[in-house]
């Protein structure tokens, strides 16, 4: 009994002292900004020397006990000075910040302006905007001076045209894609490229080997899709402003509006010209044609902030090329005065391009399941002229894709279905002598394919994931398409990540509009009947290691892709070097590509891009396996970046190396219009050195440093209306040594 009353006085005294030894302190932490008081939420109370301490509500308002012995209260905030009080016999406190004006602190951080995402199963290269701006990028022909897994070049040495090459294979095997809608199709293959400003990409994607099911059958070698600027999140203004030594200019202006919380737009404008004539190999012929394009974008998102968003815009471009001997000013065959001493050969290419699109997609309430719809419009014409062939064409493109998006179960089974409809109508009229009317053929199609699909997608998280999926589509000409994919990603180790990729593609080869630059020769053009649809089969692998090295990471990659036809329109140049021969595949074409590619930070700022390409691309030409042509068997290159601290300058460097390659026979030739029939190897350099300042940059560059040029590129260029004039045996550069200068203005977004 003692026991426990003498337990129940101790508990008392300890209550009573613990009374005594703390009080309650209430109080208020406010600021006084531009005559008007506020009350500071989150504000940092403490005692003094101690772990004790608070921050305020809502109101300001904080409510902190008292230790005996310690009467010193300190307050704080991120932008104010802290304030230390003696806390003596008040309870309830109001407290006054002052503003602390802090000179202007700028974090720096660096990221990889291309990379590899580590979660995305597809062999997909990002291109950020930071790379873009390694080099001039004028347009998207230019996006992929960096990168070493797309070549791009001229198809000839008179149009000015461009294309791609992925896989060792041109292209037109690639799907280009614009905001995941396929684009750029038919007769904007040759020249799409120059149709997208570099100031007007946000980012490009490159994916490797076959794609998913989603976007169509046509991905054969992989997919190009380039996202442009977008009204939410891009600058308030910007300005580009570009010219080289040549007489190239080219200005870009876009603007973004956030009208309301729902409602933004974008302006996105471009005007470029080159209107200098270059002859520097002195041939005869501009290097390269004269040019004038004027290009505009206006979109509009929506977006009411409970689950339901859409976009709407439209695209307008103007483009004409003037290119053949210098001097030519553009007049048509049918009136220039034939036979005439002073006749000069001309090319002509006017093209007229309009787009419309809209994209709308709605969340539903259990936010795991989505429906979307993607449509685009584009009405494509073009006019032209080589020497005295005439083509002009005209293009009628429709494209709708409705996708439903799931789980089944939980997040790690998803799947994506839909309906698809692809439709386009080609008109296309050829004169190959407009001085003989018998000559003209018109040639015309319309395909309408509707389509269906279903992707299966299973995740283990941080260890594999599993994309299986099948489209059939329903072709008006072709039948039934089948179209199964599969795309694999395994971490075989946190550091190591294997993906594989197998699946079909098809696509409608487009004879005259995606080889038009054939028509700047003195070929005939001979078009076998029923030209079959191309169709091949796309496998592969990659591993990527990432190794710490030094405290900083080096990321290792390896690939291998196979693409194999089973029917493919062979472009034949080799049975006569007067003659151009278009049919369908009758024996093997297969092209094989190996890459490996290293990068790594050798020191703070330096990046280092290494690469090694090796290109095993053959066909089968009247019975003969050979070579693909103009194509370099390997390919190296190498991209040294540095940025000094808080990024004030840039200097950027850029070495390609590119080897030997077989070009057609023109054996029966006169002696001095026959060509060797292979290329040596050659090496090309760039270099640009930016400043930057807050809201501007300058750069200044030179292309091709060692002014390489490919020897004679024209044939019989002192002859064009003869027998023997050809310039489409390309493999090089025909424009050497070009310096430029550039400024970008920005005024960014909150």
């Amino acid at each position: 009994m003692n026991r426990i009353i003498f337990i129940l006085l101790l508990v008392v005294c300890e209550l009573s002292l613990y009374a005594q030894a703390t009080k309650e302190i209430t109080g208020v932490v406010k600021a006084i900004e531009k005559d008007k008081t506020l009350e500071l939420v989150g504000a940092n109370v403490y005692w003094a020397n101690t772990q004790i301490g608070t921050v305020t509500d809502f109101n300001g308002e904080f409510v902190i006990e008292q230790p005996k012995g310690n009467s010193l209260l300190v307050i704080s905030y991120i932008g104010y000075k802290p304030d230390t009080i003696i806390v003596n016999d008040e309870q309830s406190l109001e407290v006054v910040l002052k503003s602390d004006e802090l000179d202007e602190v700028l974090v720096a951080g660096k990221k990889a302006g291309s990379h590899m995402s580590r979660i995305d199963p597809l062999t997909k290269v990002n291109i950020t905007g930071a790379e873009l701006c390694k080099a001039a990028c004028c347009n998207l022909s230019e996006s992929f001076e960096t990168n070493a897994s797309v070549d791009v070049s001229y198809s000839d040495a008179a149009t000015g045209a461009k294309q791609i090459q992925l896989l060792g294979l041109s292209g037109n095997y690639v799907q280009m894609m614009t905001e995941n809608i396929p684009n750029f199709r038919g007769l904007a293959t040759l020249y799409g490229l120059n149709y997208i400003p570099g100031a007007w990409m946000e980012s490009i994607q490159i994916s490797k080997g076959t794609s998913t099911v989603v976007n169509g059958y046509e991905s054969l070698t992989g997919q190009i899709n380039v996202e442009y600027k977008k009204p939410v999140n891009s600058e308030k203004f910007f300005l580009n402003m570009y010219a080289n030594h040549t007489g190239r200019w080219e200005s870009n202006v876009n603007g973004s509006i956030h009208i309301n919380d729902k409602w933004t737009t974008a302006i996105l404008a471009h005007y470029s010209e080159d209107q200098k004539s270059t002859d520097d190999n002195n041939d005869g012929f501009r290097d390269e044609p004269l040019l004038k394009q004027v290009n505009f974008i206006n979109r509009w998102d929506y977006n009411n902030k409970n689950g339901f968003t859409s976009q709407v815009g439209i695209k307008v471009l103007d483009e004409n090329r003037l290119g053949g001997q210098m001097g030519f000013n553009g007049t048509r065959p049918e009136d220039q005065q034939i036979g005439a001493s002073n006749q000069l050969y001309g090319i002509n290419i006017d093209t007229r391009r309009y787009e419309g699109f809209y994209k709308a997609g709605y969340v539903f309430d259990d936010e795991v399941s989505s429906l979307a719809l993607v449509a685009n419009y584009a009405y494509h014409q073009q006019n032209s002229f080589y020497g005295r062939k005439v083509y002009d064409a005209e293009q009628k493109s429709f494209y709708a894709n409705l996708i439903f998006q799931s789980v089944i179960g939980n997040d790690n089974n998803k799947f994506n279905t839909g309906l698809s409809f692809q439709s386009d109508e080609f008109d296309e009229t050829l004169m190959m002598n407009f001085m003989s009317p018998a000559d003209v053929q018109m040639l015309g199609r319309k395909e309408l394919v509707p389509g269906a699909y279903f992707q299966y997608t299973y995740s283990l998280p941080d260890k594999l994931t599993l994309i299986a999926g099948g489209r059939a589509d329903f072709h008006n000409e072709f039948g039934t398409l089948l179209t199964p994919r599969l795309h694999i990603k395994y971490n075989l180790m946190p550091n190591t990540i294997l993906r594989a990729s197998a699946g079909k593609g098809y696509r409608t080869p487009n004879v005259l509009a995606e080889n038009s630059y054939l028509l700047a020769s003195a070929r005939e053009v001979n078009i076998a009947n029923n030209i079959d649809q191309e169709e091949a089969w796309n496998y592969g692998a990659n591993i990527t290691q990432y190794i710490k090295v030094g405290g900083r990471e080096l990321t290792l990659n390896a690939e291998y892709y196979r693409t194999d036809f089973q029917n493919q329109l062979i472009v034949d140049m080799d049975q006569s070097s007067s003659a151009v021969y278009f049919y369908n595949l009758d024996g093997k074409s297969y092209a094989n590509n190996f890459q490996v590619e290293g990068k790594y930070e050798l020191l703070r700022g330096l990046d280092m891009v290494a690469a090694w390409r090796l290109n095993d691309v053959k066909a089968t030409y009247s019975g003969e396996l050979m070579d693909r042509p103009l194509i370099s068997r390997t390919k190296g290159l190498i991209n040294l970046s540095y940025s000094t601290p808080l990024k004030k300058w840039q200097f950027d460097f850029t070495t390609q190396f590119n080897g030997k390659g077989r070009v057609p026979s023109v054996a029966d030739n006169p002696a001095e219009y026959q060509r060797p029939e292979s290329f040596d190897a050659y090496q090309v350099v760039n270099a640009q050195v930016t400043k930057y300042f807050r809201k501007w940059n300058v750069y200044v560059g030179a292309e091709n440093h060692g002014n390489f040029k490919q020897d004679n590129p024209i044939i019989a260029g002192d002859d064009p209306f003869g027998n023997y004039f050809d310039s489409s045996l390309i493999w090089g550069p025909i424009m050497g040594r070009r310096f430029y200068f550039g400024l970008r203005f920005s005024i960014d977004r909150d």
